[in-house]
């Protein structure tokens, strides 16, 4: 699947959670073997995950698929250091020992060892990943990106964030095909709406993953939410609660309404799920299928998912 031609599939697979060092390769891949097998065609993953865990597993278990019939997207910019986590051994906060570099020499080179772990010769879409307070520098990595792509080794260029503010700022400074944007149009969250439809309106292809908002959407009521990736404010589990009232009058699952209403958004391309097992995989697609009736989304209201 050409990164620029052929559509994209509806729905993909986030490979974030397959890196963990906690989960074995045996299990990861037991869940990207499952989604192959239920039709699952377009998968995300980066050097960040596990430090390249997640890109052996992904390469692994997508070894007997034929390289045209899916499409794969991984990062470039930041990673961590082999079979690691974002809070390793001495940490004393997320992300402390993750190493950024969004230099010419580091780019190609992240790129080409992506390619050795996912066991390929040529990537769809490469990100630059979490670009945040890197704009300046980022585009080192832009312009060897666009190098690369005449090369043939990449296919299309992207960028991945969890704000839209860097991803508006950069797409009008360099020329991209595509950015994910992660946990900003939700059910709790639409700060990145206007940028979603803006660049689908300039003819970008748009990723939405964190559609449950790294846990507190995916079901109700839980004994300790977390809200990106941190115990969920106040706030944040008063608004899940009045959402849940309203999915349980209509007798929805929170998380098949969370999952469809970024489904619901013709301006996204693809939207991601992250699932760790299988059994979150099964639940994950059936959720996307759930019936919903329209009411529900009038009951909703503006009141409780303003953003």
């Amino acid at each position: 699947m050409s990164a620029r031609a052929a559509p994209w599939p509806r729905l993909g697979l986030g490979c974030a959670s397959l890196g963990a060092p906690d989960l074995s390769d045996r299990d990861a891949e037991r869940v990207i073997a499952a989604a192959v097998e239920r039709g699952l065609r377009f998968f995300d993953v980066a050097p960040l995950y596990g430090g390249g865990l997640a890109e052996e597993r992904l390469g692994r278990a997508l070894a007997g698929l034929r390289r045209d019939d899916y499409v794969l997207c991984s990062k470039t910019g930041v990673t961590r250091a082999h079979g690691t986590s974002a809070m390793p051994p001495g940490a004393t906060r997320r992300r402390q020992f993750d190493v950024w570099d969004y230099g010419a020499s580091a780019t190609r080179t992240s790129v080409m060892r992506s390619c050795e772990r996912l066991r390929t010769d040529r990537l769809d879409v490469v990100h630059l990943h979490d670009v945040d307070d890197h704009l300046d520098r980022c585009l080192d990595a832009h312009a060897e990106l666009v190098r690369l792509r005449a090369e043939g080794l990449v296919g299309g260029i992207g960028i991945g964030s969890n704000l839209p503010g860097p991803v508006a700022t950069l797409i009008d400074r360099a020329a991209f095909d595509a950015f994910l944007l992660a946990g900003c149009y939700t059910l709790l969250d639409r700060s990145g709406q206007r940028l979603i439809e803006d660049a689908h309106a300039r003819g970008l292809r748009v990723v939405a993953g964190g559609v449950f908002n790294s846990g507190v959407l995916a079901a109700w009521p839980q004994p300790a939410p977390t809200y990106g990736y941190a115990p969920a404010a106040p706030s944040i589990v008063e608004r899940t609660a009045r959402i849940a009232a309203v999915c349980e009058r209509h007798r929805v699952p929170i998380g098949a309404a969370a999952l469809q209403f970024v489904l619901a958004q013709p301006a996204i391309t693809t939207v991601l799920i992250g699932p760790r097992s299988v059994a979150e995989l099964d639940a994950n697609l059936a959720a996307s299928r759930a019936e919903i009736p329209e009411a529900l989304w009038a009951d909703l209201g503006h009141a409780a998912v303003a953003a």
